[in-house]
């Protein structure tokens, strides 16, 4: 009997390119008390300044990578579910996402519909942040409660360091890294430092040494974003025969005032070309299929940023979309012992 679905869960998209649409969308985005982690009053009036001006600008970033048919996250997110679906035979394969459609709570409803007894939760984040992972497994919590869903549920953990992971990275860049490039960026998404220190098990380790990820291992390991990130990077290296010069790591897509982790993208991308780097290559490991923090925030202005510090060339290499080894990865991973819910 086909009993054990998967539910791969990402990010989200506005429905449109209409401003309305992505007012909606940045609203429930930016709401969620794991992205902003602030009383909901502070919260509520930061949220209610962000939406006068920045969902007009959004929708236009929004439009300039828009896909005849539809949201590139989506797409690409449906892709993905379609092969992995072709090599998972122990049931169904859904989709959702965290904010806006599919929701999570349809997702499971319809699989408590098709008669399952088991899910496993995706959250299609290779590294563990509360803004990411926490977030779809509460809403999961959220739903599995209100609903009483009749099925055990189980939660993929973050998959950063392993191996079938980075082989996959590594397969997926090796058509860019073989054209030749004078540097690679390894561009992850930011966060505030604050998420950090509240993610630190200790109080004491994250942020207290130049080498403090290199340091990091058991519970702070497993929930420092930041650690991971540099577990993923040194692994990809690692896996793809790059030497340690020819590559760094840098965080992007910074919001607001608050210290974010540092080095940032756009400070490396300026500082990269003014130490001669001609071409560039960027890749966004963070994110595990092409979006807007890729397409448009990457392709479009950060090319942008890195000619007019002169450099020549910046190649976005594409995130693991559907890539045939990332699809054969992330169904053995999900045939391991996952973690319960």
């Amino acid at each position: 009997m086909t009993d054990h679905a998967l539910l791969l869960v990402n990010l989200g998209s506005p429905a449109s390119t209409a401003v309305a649409d992505v007012r909606r969308y940045l609203n429930q985005f930016l709401m969620d008390p794991y992205v902003i982690d602030l009383p909901w009053p502070l919260r509520r009036l930061i949220v209610a300044m962000i939406l006068i001006k920045r969902p007009a600008a959004s929708a236009e970033a929004y439009r300039s990578i828009w896909w005849e048919d539809g949201s590139p996250l989506v797409v690409l997110s449906r892709r993905l579910q379609e092969r992995v679906a072709e090599q998972w035979s122990q049931g169904p394969v859904e989709l959702a996402m965290r904010y806006g459609e599919p929701s999570i709570d349809s997702a499971l409803q319809r699989l408590a519909k098709s008669g399952v007894r088991r899910v496993t939760l995706v959250p299609l984040y290779p590294q563990f942040a509360d803004s990411t992972v926490t977030t779809v497994v509460e809403e999961a919590r959220r739903v599995l409660r209100s609903r009483n869903l009749p099925f055990a549920v189980d939660v993929l953990p973050p998959f950063y360091d392993q191996p079938e992971y980075l082989a996959a990275l590594a397969a997926s860049a090796q058509p860019y890294l073989q054209q030749g490039f004078d540097h690679l960026l390894l561009s992850y998404h930011g966060l505030p430092e604050r998420h950090l220190h509240k993610s630190d098990p200790t109080g004491s380790h994250c942020l207290k040494g130049a080498d403090c990820c290199q340091r990091a291992s058991g519970d702070v390991l497993a929930s420092c974003y930041r650690a991971q990130c540099m577990r993923t990077s040194s692994g990809f290296a690692e896996q793809a025969g790059l030497t340690d010069a020819q590559w760094s790591v840098s965080f992007q897509s910074r919001l607001g005032r608050a210290k974010w982790i540092e080095p940032y993208t756009e400070a490396s991308l300026e500082a990269l070309a003014r130490r001669g780097v001609k071409k560039l290559l960027v890749m966004c490991p963070a994110f595990v299929a092409d979006c807007i923090e890729t397409l448009e925030e990457i392709g479009d202005r950060g090319r942008e940023q890195f000619r007019a510090a002169g450099g020549e060339e910046l190649v976005l290499v594409p995130c693991l979309n559907d890539h045939p080894q990332w699809v054969a990865a992330l169904v053995s991973l999900c045939r391991r012992l996952p973690q319960a819910l």
